[in-house]
């Protein structure tokens, strides 16, 4: 079975009151069908910095992104995965503000996970950035994984 990791966007979406803005409304019904109809029939795991981050917040909304990935394996921060994270931000792949989202490719690439699903196209799943992300985890001899979001998965279907 296929392994997926998450990061904090997507329990962040399932769980978010419906948003008035179509396109964000989408997503969210994307987010809840994907993870609803069985996560595409991949294995999900996440790390600590996803449920670290998902617990913050307001109260009511973090209890239900931490209850909603509670089961998940967790995924270690390796040191593997702190030297790559820390060169994404060293040569500003990633900026720092985003230190997180460094964090969350780098572990994924380190346990070699066949999918990052994300909603954060700014600094995760950025088709402009893909490459550079690629030479610097290739050049640690890890594979990155695929970048895609729950309505890429949901659209998958094997029988077609």
């Amino acid at each position: 079975m296929a392994i997926a990791y998450i990061e904090s966007s997507v329990p962040s979406f399932y769980v978010a009151r419906p948003s008035r803005q179509i396109a964000m409304l989408a997503k969210q019904q994307s987010t809840r069908d994907w993870w609803d109809g069985g996560c595409s029939g991949l294995e999900i795991v996440t790390s600590l910095e996803t449920i670290d981050e998902i617990g913050r917040g307001e109260p009511v909304m973090a209890r239900d992104r931490l209850a909603l990935v509670s089961e998940l394996p967790i995924l270690e921060v390796t040191d593997d995965a702190v030297v790559i994270a820390d060169e994404l931000l060293k040569f500003q792949i990633v900026p720092q503000k985003a230190a997180s989202d460094a964090i969350h490719i780098a572990v994924a690439s380190v346990h070699e996970v066949e999918f990052l699903v994300t909603w954060n196209f700014k600094h995760i799943a950025n088709p402009f950035l893909r490459n550079r992300i690629r030479e610097l985890v290739e050049g640690h001899r890890f594979r990155m994984p695929t970048m895609c979001s729950p309505d890429e998965l949901l659209e998958y279907d094997e029988d077609d």
